[in-house]
């Protein structure tokens, strides 16, 4: 149909000339469209709490302590229980969070900048690894990192953004693929650029050489610390696609362990559900599949904009982390994920096939026709609330989405 390819064409015009700059780092109750006090962002579509999973839970307890709104976990609980928070998605405030994706007013937020289509959008700063409030965690160890992010990590970083015009990310994203990154479980080399490009601008502006030494090591011990900042460029890139009459793109992927959901351009803010799956990979020590929680989080934006799983092949070392099989199978995976996307992204190339540029636009009716659903790179997290990530592995995409999506958007074009 006519229609449907002149919105596509479009879509992928928007999302090859965005242009993302990471520009500051902002309190969120001073910037994040909607947000209220005693109000909580998840990761996700919608949903309410008795139908979370564990380590949302144990990580909607923690926040509310760190907000101060409940003086210990059981009675934060017990606030959530009795209806006294506001839940509501990250991408419904033009924000995104990885695994739980907690956002709360006094979170600092990245920000990231489109200038070309003069959207924002944001994402808490990456905590680290090990037990962190992403992946449930809720103990005063993570309520102390949060508090030192939002009091000291947070402002160095805004200053430093703000005294030198912004980080530019196509092109740092273009750097990284060529040095084994795929954005989503790895993002050794976009870590450290990112580090290279801001060091010294936090040395300029920082009054205190204690916090800033503090901060330098953070970022630099911290291998995932890019995947936040590529989750508000993803974001910031995709916005814009929303509400293109016909267009069949998928504009956003997210899961809250519960429920796995998308948005397609043509049919505007409406998700399409349906039960998330459990990641398959590889288990941290003492750790198996039983006692992982099914996937999570709205990271999967990357893969939305032909990152993570489908790009793949320019990050070998990725394949085997999270158990995709041998280094030499990467390749299958990005060539496999360019049967349902419209086109390819020439700015994003990876090296080690042919300079091939990364699958870019999935297009749902190519999903639902060929009957490969998008691959996901994931971290896996504990079921039970407190106790963190346990391995790391990829998931599918459930097929039913898009089955559902495309009977939506036949319906808006008239078509039977």
């Amino acid at each position: 149909m006519q229609l449907i390819e002149q919105g596509n064409q479009e879509a992928i015009r928007r999302m090859l000339s965005a242009e993302p700059v990471l520009i500051d780092v902002v309190p969120a109750k001073e910037i994040v469209p909607g947000l209220k006090d005693r109000m909580i962002l998840h990761a996700g579509p919608p949903i309410t709490w008795d139908r979370m999973c564990g380590p949302m839970q144990g990580a909607i307890a923690g926040i509310i302590v760190f907000e101060g709104w409940a003086k210990d976990l059981d009675a934060a609980l017990d606030m959530a229980a009795a209806g006294e928070i506001e839940f509501d998605p990250n991408h419904h405030h033009d924000a995104v969070g990885p695994m739980t994706g907690m956002t709360t007013v006094s979170q600092p937020m990245l920000v990231v900048e489109n200038k070309t289509g003069g959207n924002r959008a944001y994402c808490a700063i990456n905590e680290g690894l090990g037990k962190v409030m992403r992946f449930g965690g809720n103990d005063q160890e993570v309520l102390n990192r949060l508090a030192w992010i939002r009091d000291v990590l947070g402002p160095g970083m805004g200053g430093a953004l703000r005294e030198m015009g912004g980080i530019e990310l196509k092109p740092l994203i273009a750097r990284g693929l060529s040095m084994g990154d795929e954005m989503h479980q790895r993002n050794v080399a976009c870590s450290g650029l990112v580090l290279r490009a801001i060091a010294s601008s936090m040395a300029k502006t920082s009054k205190d050489a204690t916090a800033l030494s503090e901060a330098l090591a953070f970022i630099s011990a911290n291998d995932q610390f890019h995947l936040n900042i590529a989750m508000a460029m993803g974001k910031a890139i995709m916005d814009p696609l929303r509400d293109i009459e016909g267009s069949s793109i998928v504009t956003a992927m997210s899961r809250n362990g519960t429920e796995f959901g998308i948005r397609v351009s043509g049919t505007g803010d409406e998700w399409f559900t349906a039960p998330v799956e459990m990641p398959e990979g590889l288990y941290f020590a003492g750790y198996t599949e039983a006692d992982a929680n099914p996937d999570m989080g709205d990271s999967t934006i990357v893969e939305t904009i032909g990152l993570g799983g489908f790009a793949m092949g320019a990050s070998p070392a990725v394949a085997g982390f999270v158990g995709a099989g041998a280094a030499s199978e990467a390749a299958n995976y990005t060539h496999r994920m360019g049967e349902i996307c419209a086109s390819e992204n020439p700015e994003w190339t990876i090296p080690a096939m042919d300079y091939l540029g990364v699958p870019t636009g999935i297009d749902i009716r190519l999903v639902v026709e060929t009957g490969i659903v998008p691959t996901i790179n994931t971290g896996i997290a504990h079921r039970e609330p407190g106790v963190g990530q346990v391995g790391a592995g990829v998931v599918r995409a459930p097929m039913a989405c898009f089955e559902q999506a495309v009977r939506r958007l036949a319906e808006k074009l008239g078509i039977s």
